[in-house]
């Protein structure tokens, strides 16, 4: 996966802030349920806010990148306990001019 530019990982921030949160993390931690599920979420969504909660031993940062690791995708940001997370998908079908498909 090559490295995001700043230009992309900004723009990517900006629409953070307009998504809910699609996965959540509990008292179990990184499961394999939450991973797969994450995992789906990032197929179809691409950028995808994950809600990180309370009794979790790590840092919402460490976690984060642990999560990101483990379905390749990238931290975009990391604000209190939540998360955002992207992952490219070149199989999803894009026409020119459409929405990014984390805001359809």
């Amino acid at each position: 996966m090559s490295a995001m530019t700043g230009k992309e990982r900004a723009a990517l921030r900006a629409d953070c802030n307009g998504l809910k949160a699609t996965v959540h993390v509990g008292t179990h931690g990184l499961t394999h349920a939450l991973l797969s599920s994450l995992d789906d979420a990032l197929r179809t969504h691409e950028l995808v806010k994950v809600q990180i909660g309370k009794p979790v031993e790590q840092t919402a940062k460490e976690l984060a990148g642990e999560m990101a690791e483990q379905v390749g995708a990238e931290v975009i940001q990391v604000i209190g306990k939540t998360c955002t997370v992207y992952r490219h998908n070149p199989d999803l079908k894009r026409k020119h001019g459409d929405l990014p498909p984390w805001k359809r």
